[in-house]
C-alpha cells in the first residue's frame, strides 16, 4: 500500500473531510490531495503532522507499508540468468535477483573436476556458508583445510583468505551463502 491510500484510508476511518485535514494538520490541501492521490510521497514532517491530526501514531501509519515491503521472491530455475565463471572449472549460479537488495546472497557452486576458485579475501562482517549437495570439496580458510563431503557444511569468517578444490573423480555442487551480499 501507498502512503496515499493509507492516509485517504485512515482519513474515513476518522470521517474527517480532506479540508479538515488540512486545517487540523496545518498540511496544504492541496498537497493532501496530491499525497493521497499518489502523486506526492510527502515529507516526514508532514506526515506527523498528519498523524497527530488524525490522532495515530507514525507507527500506525506505515504499518501497512511495513508489511508490504517484506520481501517473498520465487525464482525458476529457467529463469535464473546470472552464472559467471569465477575460476577454471569453476561457476557460481546466483540464486536469486538484485542481490544488492537483500541481506543474503545465496549461490550455487559448481567444481568440475580438479576445478578450484580463486582465493578471496572478503572485507571485515562478510561471513559464508557452504553446504555440499554432492561431491568432494577441499575448503582452505586462512591456514586450516577442510574436506567436506555430501550433507556437510561449513560456517566462517569471510575475512580469513579462502578457496575451494575439487580433487575428486566427479563434479561437485553446494549452495554458498554470503552474508552480507558482497561484490
Amino acid at each position: 500500500m501507498k502512503i496515499g491510500k493509507r492516509i485517504r484510508e485512515l482519513r474515513k476511518e476518522k470521517n474527517i473531510t480532506l479540508e479538515n485535514l488540512s486545517k487540523k494538520s496545518g498540511v496544504a490541501l492541496a498537497t493532501l490531495s496530491r499525497m493521497e492521490n499518489c502523486k506526492m510521497p510527502g515529507t516526514l514532517k508532514s506526515h506527523n503532522k498528519i498523524c497527530k491530526a488524525l490522532n495515530v501514531s507514525i507507527a500506525e501509519l506505515y504499518r501497512e507499508l511495513e508489511n508490504e515491503s517484506k520481501t517473498v521472491e520465487s525464482v525458476p530455475k529457467e529463469k535464473r540468468t546470472e552464472h559467471f565463471v569465477h575460476a577454471k572449472k569453476a561457476t557460481y549460479e546466483l540464486l536469486i535477483t538484485k542481490t544488492l537488495n537483500k541481506k543474503i546472497m545465496p549461490l550455487m557452486m559448481r567444481l568440475a573436476v580438479g576445478g578450484r576458485t580463486q582465493k578471496e579475501q572478503n572485507p571485515t562482517g562478510v561471513e559464508k556458508f557452504i553446504y555440499v549437495i554432492t561431491g568432494t570439496f577441499n575448503a582452505q580458510i586462512g591456514k586450516t583445510s577442510y574436506t567436506l563431503k555430501r550433507g556437510d557444511s561449513l560456517y566462517f569468517d569471510a575475512s580469513l583468505s579462502h578457496e575451494f578444490t575439487n580433487k575428486s573423480n566427479s563434479g561437485a555442487e553446494a549452495i554458498c551463502i554470503i552474508s552480507p551480499p558482497a561484490l
